[in-house]
């Protein structure tokens, strides 16, 4: 299970991620709150364990940033706000917890473990594509009777895409939206390059190419 942690004491943090690795979890660490967003857009993390208080962008404007951007990832705050008025925009801007400075490493544990639980966290089974075309989500890979194809994030992301609108069509402008989000604006030789890829790797009859329009992502 893969964590990203945002603490910007440098004590705190560092026992935590030992506790954490100790325990079997991949940390990614982070001390300030941009660097962290850029992060999550970039990469896939199973839970968000997040301070409030760090520099360039505080947790709640970062949790905040995430919802608007549809990125559902569960959030943790662990903090030393402890007002009730705190407690309740934690919860209202969508944590999934909210744990009070300080705690027990051991508590943080159990908070996460619940996460775990609740979101079904590492019991993403493969998926079956078609006949020998299984994706497997987890580990960002396609694998074909003869081949395993480890796929890039956006590739990734473009096909989880498909699969969450299967047999739509699909325009180029909503592909560029909904799976480029804030990065960079592609052309549509840039997203034409990545369906190219994905038929590539055993899914050339899936994705259907309606001309000038956009794609149907087949499925039975």
């Amino acid at each position: 299970m893969k964590i990203l942690l945002l603490e910007d004491d440098p004590i705190l943090s560092e026992i935590i991620e030992e506790f954490l690795v100790e325990h079997g979890l991949h940390v990614k660490l982070f001390f300030d709150g941009k660097e962290a967003l850029d992060a999550i857009f970039e990469d896939k993390f199973d839970i968000l364990v997040l301070d409030i208080n760090v520099p360039s962008l505080n947790g709640f404007e970062l949790l905040k940033t995430l919802k608007e951007a549809n990125i559902a990832t569960p959030v943790i705050f662990i903090t030393s706000l402890d007002q009730i008025s705190d407690v309740k925009k934690g919860f209202a801007l969508g944590a999934e917890d909210y744990l009070k400075k300080p705690f027990e490493l051991e508590e943080l544990l159990v908070r996460i473990e619940r996460t775990k639980k609740l979101h079904r966290i590492d019991e993403k089974e493969r998926v079956c594509l078609c006949s020998n075309v299984q994706y497997d989500p987890k580990n960002y890979s396609i694998t074909t009777q003869s081949e395993t194809f480890c796929l890039r994030k956006k590739e990734a992301h473009l096909l989880e895409y498909f699969l969450a609108n299967p047999n739509r069509l699909v325009s180029f402008e909503e592909i560029i939206e909904e799976v480029w989000r804030f990065d960079e604006v592609p052309t549509y030789a840039t997203v034409r390059t990545y369906i190219k890829n994905l038929r590539s790797y055993g899914l050339e009859s899936l994705i259907e190419n309606i001309k000038g329009v956009g794609y149907r992502f087949k499925c039975a």
